[in-house]
C-alpha cells in the first residue's frame, strides 16, 4: 500500500549550499509524526518542498497521490501550514482575521470560523485586536486559520517556539485532539524533542540534511536501547555496588539507580526487591526520545 507521503531520493542545493541529500521518508494518513533535529538541519527547506513551494533538484515525491513538484497548487488545497511569522494583521481582530481568510480559502461554511474560536479557546477574545494577543494566544489563531479549510495534511514548523510550559502544553493538547476527531495528517517540524513525545505516533530524524533515522518510539526503543538505568524509588540501601548481579548505586533519599542488561531484567529486579524492601515508584532513564536521538546521531 502506497504511503499518503512517500519521498525516495529527494536532494535540494542552493547554489554550492547542500541543504538536503538522498531524503526517503514515509507518512500514513491521519499520522502524526516529528521531524526532529537540530537547527540548520533541513527541515524547513524540507517542508516548503513537500508543500511544493520551492522545487527538488531530484528525487520522487508523492502527497496523496501527487507529485509536489508539479502539482504544487493542487497540495497547497489540501494543506494547512504554520510557520514562526503566522502571517496575520495585528491591526484586525481575531475574529476578522479567519472571516477575511474565510473568504480567501474559500470556504463556505458559516460555522466554520465559530468552530475554531470554541476549539482554540478564543471565544473571549475573538474581538480584541491581534496585535494585543499574547504569544499562546497568537500560536493557537495562526493553528486557526491554518485548519479554516479543513486540510487533510498539516505542517507545523517550530509551533511551540516562544511559548511558556503552559502554553506549549496547551497547544499540544489542541493538536492531539484535533488530529482524533478529524484525522488529519500532521507533520511537526522541532529541535525541542521532549515536547513533542507524547503527542507523535512516530518520528524521523534529519540530520545535516538527510533523514537518519524513522520510527515509532518502540521502534527505536528496540533498536538503539540495549542497556537500560532504572532508577527505583525504595528503602532498600544497598551495602555493595552489586544486587542479583546488577550494578547498582544510590543516587538519592530512597532512590537507587540499576544498569540492567535489557529492560526484560526490571520484572526480576523488581520481584526481588519486593521481597525485601517496598517500591514506590519504577523510572526508565534512558529510553527516552532525546537519549535516543543522540545514540542515533552516535551511531551514523
Amino acid at each position: 500500500m502506497t504511503s499518503f507521503i512517500n519521498v525516495e531520493g529527494l536532494y535540494k542545493s542552493f547554489g554550492q549550499q547542500t541543504v538536503l541529500e538522498n531524503v526517503n521518508f514515509q507518512v500514513e494518513k491521519g499520522e502524526i509524526i516529528g521531524l526532529l533535529g537540530p537547527n540548520g538541519a533541513g527541515k524547513t527547506t524540507f517542508i516548503r518542498i513537500l508543500n511544493g513551494v520551492i522545487k527538488p533538484d531530484k528525487g520522487s515525491i508523492s502527497l496523496n497521490g501527487m507529485d509536489s513538484a508539479s502539482e504544487g497548487d493542487e497540495i497547497r488545497k489540501i494543506s494547512g501550514i504554520v510557520t514562526e511569522s503566522a502571517g496575520l494583521y495585528h491591526q484586525m481582530s481575531g475574529k476578522e482575521n479567519l472571516e477575511l481568510f474565510k473568504e480567501l480559502y474559500g470556504v463556505t461554511d458559516k460555522k466554520r470560523v465559530a468552530e475554531l474560536l470554541d476549539l482554540f479557546d478564543l471565544e473571549e477574545h475573538q474581538d480584541k485586536p491581534v496585535g494585543k494577543y499574547s504569544t499562546g494566544m497568537k500560536k493557537r489563531l495562526a493553528l486557526a486559520k491554518a485548519l479554516l479549510h479543513k486540510p487533510d495534511i498539516l505542517f507545523l514548523d517550530e509551533p511551540t517556539n516562544g511559548l511558556d510550559p503552559d502554553g506549549i502544553q496547551m497547544v499540544i493538547s489542541y493538536l492531539k485532539k484535533y488530529n482524533q476527531e478529524t484525522g488529519t495528517t500532521i507533520i511537526i517540524c522541532s529541535h525541542v524533542l521532549h515536547q513533542l513525545e507524547t503527542i507523535c505516533d512516530s518520528f524521523a530524524f534529519i540530520d545535516n540534511g538527510t533523514i537518519v533515522e524513522q520510527g515509532t518510539l518502540p521502534e527505536l526503543e528496540d533498536k538503539y536501547v540495549q542497556n537500560v538505568t532504572v532508577k527505583v524509588g525504595t528503602t532498600f540501601k544497598p551495602q555493595e555496588k552489586h544486587f542479583l548481579g546488577f550494578s547498582c548505586k544510590v543516587v538519592g533519599a530512597d532512590m537507587v539507580a540499576f544498569d540492567l542488561p535489557s529492560k526484560k531484567d526490571i520484572p526480576q529486579l523488581l520481584s526481588n526487591l519486593l521481597k525485601r524492601d517496598p517500591v514506590y515508584s519504577v523510572i526508565i532513564m534512558n529510553n527516552d526520545l532525546e537519549s535516543i536521538y543522540f545514540r542515533v546521531r552516535g551511531d551514523k
